[in-house]
């Protein structure tokens, strides 16, 4: 299952959710949508500086993360990144695929 980075930064609304909510109840919202589309969460932090918030989690497939960033992103609360996270496996797979490159003036 795919697995991704989430950073977020709340914003100025959001903050005062999460003050109102507490993050026992943000951690419940996140898990009621990751596990809604068949996922799960494998960590969540709160943070301070530049993010908020840093979520691991695994989700079935790039368009459920793609549905769940835009739904996070139309209400305005959070600025959310998403990363893609690859296995070691993974990287050795891609490193062994041949790819036809030619650089830009090459």
């Amino acid at each position: 299952m795919p697995k991704f980075l989430i950073q977020a930064a709340y914003t100025p609304e959001g903050t005062q959710g999460l003050l109102a909510e507490g993050a026992s109840g943000r951690r419940a919202a996140v898990d009621q949508v990751v596990t809604g589309l068949g996922g799960t969460v494998e960590a969540m932090y709160f943070a301070f500086g530049e993010d908020d918030l840093v979520c691991v989690i695994d989700l079935p497939d790039p368009v459920s993360m793609a549905a769940v960033s835009l739904r996070v992103k139309a209400s305005g609360a959070l600025r959310t990144r998403a990363t893609p996270l690859l296995t070691v496996s993974e990287i050795d797979e891609a490193a062994r695929r041949e790819v036809s490159f030619r650089a830009p003036g090459g």
